[in-house]
């Protein structure tokens, strides 16, 4: 019998974790101060290992702040993450938003209630795929600005943020050193990638964007990521899939992971990224295992791009990002139940982490590896038995084949390492997790039709695929083509388009008269020719009208336009609608990015030639009229002169829609699915809940199954191939009442707002399966008896643990095979061996409650059903809300 070699270090772990977990629960908010050295933070005295995960807090409401963060410190979170976000913040210059969605303080105060600490990072250029960058718009109107280069105006602007940002986070004493949770901030955001493109300009740029920081005295260490040149007290940090071999500019450094890309985002049109987690795993296990301190995914939560803040150009709605929390606030498993079990191995070696300076290295094989960390540096682990001494010892075993399963020896002992995986041995003797083996629990999310009233759990079943409209009375209003107030204004020439919307809204007008003379139409008729109309460049989306009817749509990023079109004799009004679809949101010189058109405008065909249309006289108007008016608001929307929409109607480009309809009873998260309609933009009761736009991803590029094995990159495990990108649309519950809410769609192209319907979003099933053969639970390592050395390690039973969102119960289990069962989730079967009283021993351990576990044994289970061969547990469950069922069933 292998006995756990090392009583005397998890009993003071065990200790430690006590004290911890007391410590943040009740006291956090004693004052601590925050240094470093080239292994870690130092948090009030103490070297720390630490997972980040990173949540924006305008992606999501204030209502949904404190589950997501209790659930990303229930899956192993020390540290919350986010940028600030500089154009939701000072929407106009010097008046400034800290409400609503933009609460930072409150968001930061959630943060440290919970017991974690935060990474603000400043910026106050983000990226983000947010809209300019994070940047306001008007920043661009600065007199002789250019942005993030040693350029006075945008130092003086950039300082005076930056300055508002770290004095309102000492106000509210939200430092470390002043008892809250801020251990980290950042200055500028992934400069190194565009410093080249300054020259001299960026590199003192760099300079004085970090003495600037550190001047502000906020107290506690800055970071720079992708940085490398980073001046001295400033921590250069990574950015990237995979950081394990990154090392900061200086030995005096630790080494930060700021960006751990779990997924990737998303564009209209495009196939939906996936990252597998063993790869996710993987890459997380090397960065520990290397000598990597603090480590923050790029996202945990991604969240919803609401109003017109997503990024550009081109980025949809939904910033999802495949992170182990969904844009609903929902689980991912088994990301993030994989993940929980990777953080707590890794906590179960942060004394060993934190003791050694460096890790021993020992290669196992051509390409397998083991880093060890011993707390006492003189011992000589190859060769030493772990006494029951004050020492403590870990190691990582790394497999970096990408094909091949090995064997390895390590301290005598063999092990068997999966290709692309890290085995971690908190005792260097046992394993506790490995990063290809999954034995988190699968969350199947279904999108159901809403149904208001309460119903039975068998009923729900049934009715699930009904058809569920939101409303069969929609009522609509035109929206005005060209020029509708006086409001506009002429001008010779044109004018970029940011310069004249102020990004106040996606859309501008442009009109100008063209006179056709008798001869032109002649000339069209002889040579069976069209005129067209030329445009070097555009960017997002331009609709060409001639006396109101459409004449052609061209989207693209500084594409050229060819439009044919079509004149009669006489004057007509060409008008020109350019529209954005988010910002520019990377690149350098982004202030000169702008929208619109560039170069020469101008129609050809003519009898007498070109007619250069760039210098023409122009009428501009910002905006779409019911978009100015408010008529997406309670309170405005009944001056708009609504008719009531037919059935039969034919769909209309340039129209608003508009109906009511009642919440969903239940916790459920909640969506809209316009999947009926084109392209525009939509609000519920006053709320922006974002662009829409129904494009079809293309139908090749996606696979069967996804191999996490290698080297991962964006385009690799591509999901949602041929379908839209996106057609639901969160709608959190708190910007609804319980009824009459007031949904309201301007549609550009043409669409069925009777098809309109309202979904909720529910991880509905649940499946896990787990050999014999699996680890115990990483709790185990901290049982009394295992510390005392009453059992051992081997001793402990693997189990499966199922766990439903809250406020759901497990109401059946519709498979459980102890045995040798077939397939995978939602396909299992019965294998040729199989114990009789599976499915009543699971039953009777979970149906009823929100989560469960089962001993993965055949004592749990009665008898071997089948001897001599390795038997697993399936288990397929379904889990119901308590709002929708009735409590007698259970």
């Amino acid at each position: 019998m292998v006995v756990f070699e090392n009583k005397a270090i998890l009993k003071l772990l065990l200790v430690c974790l006590f004290v911890q977990f007391s410590f943040s629960a009740a006291n956090f908010f004693r004052p601590f101060n925050v240094t470093y050295d080239h292994r870690a933070l130092i948090i009030d005295g103490k070297r720390r290992m630490l997972i980040s995960g990173g949540i924006h807090y305008p992606r999501a409401t204030p209502q949904m702040w404190p589950d997501l963060i209790a659930k990303s410190k229930e899956g192993g979170a020390d540290v919350i993450e986010s940028y600030t976000f500089w154009n939701g913040h000072e929407p106009v210059r010097g008046q400034y938003n800290f409400e609503g969605r933009f609460d930072l303080v409150k968001f930061v105060k959630l943060v440290g209630d919970n017991g974690l600490y935060f990474l603000l990072r400043i910026g106050p250029y983000v990226c983000a795929e947010w809209n300019f960058g994070g940047f306001p718009v008007w920043l661009r109107d600065i007199p002789g600005i250019e942005f993030r280069t040693d350029n006075e105006p945008f130092k003086r602007e950039m300082q005076r943020f930056v300055t508002k940002i770290v004095d309102l986070m000492r106000e509210e004493k939200l430092f470390s050193w002043q008892g809250g949770p801020i251990i980290l901030l950042q200055i500028e955001n992934e400069y190194g990638n565009m410093e080249g493109s300054y020259g001299q300009k960026g590199k003192e740029y760099v300079k004085w964007a970090a003495n600037m920081a550190l001047g502000l005295g906020a107290g506690v260490p800055w970071v720079m990521c992708k940085q490398t040149d980073a001046p001295g007290d400033i921590i250069d940090t990574c950015n990237n899939y995979y950081c394990d071999g990154y090392k900061p500019n200086s030995p005096n450094k630790p080494t930060i992971w700021t960006e751990n890309w779990d997924g990737w985002y998303t564009s209209w049109g495009g196939r939906l990224p996936h990252r597998p987690v063993e790869d996710l795993a993987f890459a997380v296990a090397r960065f520990f295992q290397r000598g990597g301190s603090l480590m923050n995914y790029y996202m945990y939560f991604g969240g919803t791009n609401f109003g017109r803040t997503s990024g550009g150009p081109f980025y949809i709605t939904s910033y999802d990002y495949d992170a182990p929390i969904d844009e609903y606030g929902l689980r991912s498993e088994p990301k993030w139940g994989h993940l929980k079990d990777l953080h707590a191995a890794i906590k179960l070696c942060e004394r060993a982490l934190v003791a050694a300076d460096s890790p021993q290295y020992m290669k196992l094989g051509p390409r397998q590896e083991a880093h060890i960390y011993w707390e006492n540096t003189q011992s000589t682990v190859l060769n030493t038995t772990l006494s029951e001494s004050q020492s403590a010892c870990s190691a990582f075993l790394a497999n970096i084949d990408e094909h091949n399963t090995v064997t390895v020896t390590f301290r005598g002992k063999s092990y068997s390492l999966p290709p692309w995986s890290v085995s971690i041995l908190p005792d260097c003797s046992n394993v506790a997790f490995n990063t290809a083996k999954v034995g988190a629990q699968t969350s199947v999310k279904l999108v159901e039709n809403a149904l208001s009233p309460k119903i039975s759990a068998p009923e729900l079943v049934m009715t699930k695929n009904e058809v569920s409209s939101i409303s069969e009375s929609w009522m609509s209003v035109k929206e005005p083509i060209g020029i509708w107030s006086e409001s506009n204004f002429t001008v010779q020439g044109l004018l970029e388009h940011l310069k004249v919307t102020k990004d106040e809204s996606d859309y501008l007008w442009h009109m100008t008269r063209i006179y056709v003379s008798d001869d032109d139409v002649a000339f069209w008729e002889e040579n069976k020719v069209s005129p067209t109309l030329v445009i070097d460049s555009m960017r997002d989306v331009l609709r060409i009208f001639i006396n109101g009817e459409l004449m052609g749509s061209v989207s693209g990023h500084w594409v050229k336009v060819v439009q044919p079109v079509q004149f009669q004799q006489g004057c007509s009004d060409l008008m020109l609608l350019s529209q954005t679809v988010g910002l520019q949101n990377y690149g350098a010189f982004l202030e000169k990015d702008g929208a619109g058109f560039r170069g020469q405008i101008k129609l050809t065909g003519f009898k007498n030639g070109d007619i250069d249309l760039s210098k023409a006289s122009w009428i501009y108007q910002v905006g779409l009229k019911g978009e100015f008016q408010k008529i997406f608001t309670i309170e405005e929307n009944e001056k708009a002169g609504w008719t009531n929409l037919k059935l039969d109607a034919t769909p209309s480009t340039f129209t608003w829609y508009k109906a009511y309809f009642d919440s969903p009873d239940g916790s459920e998260p909640i969506a809209i699915d316009l999947g009926s309609m084109g392209k525009g933009q939509a609000w519920v009761n006053d709320h922006h809940i974002g662009r829409y736009w129904n494009l079809t991803a293309p139908k090749d590029g996606c696979l069967d199954s996804c191999d996490y094995r290698g080297t991962y990159g964006s385009n690799k495990c591509m999901t949602n191939c041929g379908k839209p990108t996106q057609t639901w649309y969160h709608v959190p519950r708190s910007w609804l009442q319980a009824s009459n809410n007031l949904l309201v769609i301007f549609e550009e192209i043409g669409g069925n707002p009777f098809e309109i319907s309202v979904k909720l979003r529910v991880p509905r099933i649940l499946c896990a399966q787990m050999s014999k053969s699996y680890y115990p639970p990483l709790r185990e390592w901290l049982h009394l008896d295992l510390i005392d050395g009453k059992v051992s390690i081997s001793d402990m039973k693997p189990q499966i643990h199922l766990q439903c969102e809250d406020g759901q119960i497990i109401s059946s289990i519709e498979f459980a095979s102890y045995g040798t069962p077939h397939g995978s989730c939602q396909n299992f079967s019965k294998g040729n061996c199989h114990s009789p009283n599976s499915l009543s021993v699971v039953s009777e351990a979970c149906v009823g409650r929100n989560s469960c576990s089962v001993e993965v044994s055949n004592s749990g289970f009665g008898s071997d059903p089948c001897r001599g061969v390795l038997k697993t547990l399936a288990v397929e469950a379904r889990c119901v809300s308590t709002s929708t069922i009735g409590v007698s069933q259970f």
